[in-house]
């Protein structure tokens, strides 16, 4: 097979395109013929030496990409021969190595990709989709309420805007540049402005007139945020669940008290509940795809450009979840 390496911590370059022993199934696994592979801003970081949450650092060499979809093309010992020629996704846990034409997974990993998603939708919806039902968790939207979605052009935020306007409430989507704005438009956000302008804000309270925003749906951080949360009317909540802008690493420069909430994977988690809180929350991102109430947005990368993907991703050149497919 061929696969994406990283021999050396560092820039996107450092990743290699190349010739990889084909891995074998173990017990209880099977070996998915992949479609595409998921790419996250996390791999950035895991490529660059940032140990994030993994339980241990990454060993190197390794094939990153932890999202996988395709079809079951092998199986291990004790695994039902019924998987076999299923379109299946996957999201690969701790463990790499989904920037390749086959991976191997614990068949408990498995989803059967509903009939009316593609791969790399799929693929959008194990990881993003997930994500994003996590973070919906933590407010109950409504015909009454005003939602904010900064970066709403990105894999999140474009299924925050869909699940909002679903849930029947009020959609303001920012991003960067007139290109995501036309596309967060389209997406079917209330009014969509571009965040580069320094008058956002006034454009929002314009069209809003006399009512004030309930809800910032915020993994931006930075000034984008705090404009954002002096959007805020009386009980308004931000809700905050990743922080890409600059000068917030410390995860608390945009924070205000009593308004403010950190949602990240911990929190999520409880808040799922049940043996398994990710299973859960994948299963209600998958449904709610079948059910065509979310629609990811897709930028695709063959795998042999997976460093131009990096970088991409890396410059918000991107719009909803990087995917590369073999």
């Amino acid at each position: 097979m061929h696969a994406v390496r990283l021999y050396a911590f560092g820039p996107a370059e450092n990743l290699t395109y190349e010739k990889a022993e084909d891995p074998e199934p173990g017990p209880g696994q099977v070996r998915i013929a992949v479609a595409a592979a998921g790419v996250h801003l996390l791999d950035a970081a895991l490529r660059e030496g940032v140990r994030g949450p993994a339980p241990e650092p990454t060993p190197l060499p390794t094939i990153p990409g932890r999202e996988v979809a395709g079809t079951v093309e092998s199986i291990g010992e004790g695994v039902a021969a019924l998987w076999l020629g299923r379109r299946v996704v996957a999201h690969l846990g701790f463990a790499p190595g989904g920037y390749a034409e086959l991976a191997v997974t614990d068949v408990d990993r498995l989803h059967e990709i509903p009939r009316n998603l593609d791969f790399a939708e799929a693929v959008a919806m194990i990881g993003t989709g997930r994500t994003a039902m996590g973070i919906v968790q933590f407010t109950d939207l409504g015909p009454g309420s005003v939602a904010v979605v900064p970066a709403a052009a990105g894999g999140i935020g474009t299924l925050l805007v869909q699940y909002a306007r679903h849930a029947g409430a009020t959609v303001i989507g920012l991003a960067g540049g007139p290109e995501k704005v036309a596309r967060v438009r389209a997406n079917g956000a209330d009014l969509a402005v571009d965040y580069t302008d320094a008058a956002w804000p006034g454009h929002v309270r314009d069209f809003l007139g006399t009512r004030t925003a309930t809800v910032v749906f915020d993994g931006v951080g930075g000034d984008v945020a705090r404009a954002a949360v002096a959007l805020l009317g009386p009980g308004g909540r931000h809700i905050v669940f990743g922080w890409s802008g600059e000068g917030i690493k410390d995860g608390s420069a945009h924070l205000v008290d009593g308004v403010s909430e950190q949602v990240l994977g911990p929190a999520m988690l409880r808040k799922a509940g049940g043996p398994s809180p990710v299973r859960t929350l994948e299963l209600r991102a998958l449904a709610e795809a079948a059910a065509g109430r979310l629609a990811p947005a897709v930028t695709r990368f063959p795998l042999a450009e997976a460093a131009a993907a990096h970088r991409a991703l890396e410059s918000r050149g991107t719009i909803g979840k990087v995917v590369l497919e073999p």
